[in-house]
């Protein structure tokens, strides 16, 4: 996991837990926090699922990227080996 990934994903975590937090100690009737509980999961399930689809993406440039510079340094070797 790079830096990128894991400051992405430290971001999202600290924000679930302070919006629990936020939740738990928030003066409520029972009913009206579960409502709002059940809704800030939905979002936050929600976020996820878009990090963990960005997450895919970036692994598959890298990836590509990764392969693509294999071949490049294979041709290079074997010009080296050639010459």
């Amino acid at each position: 996991m790079n830096s990128t990934t894991k400051v992405v994903l430290g971001m999202a975590v600290a924000a679930a837990a302070g919006a629990a937090i936020g939740m738990l100690l928030a003066p409520e009737k029972g009913k009206d926090l579960q409502k709002k509980l059940a809704g800030d999961a939905k979002d936050w399930l929600s976020e996820i699922g878009s990090l963990l689809d960005l997450g895919k993406d970036v692994v598959s440039k890298m990836r590509s990227q990764g392969g693509d510079a294999v071949e490049e340094l294979g041709s290079q070797l074997k010009e080296m080996s050639n010459n």
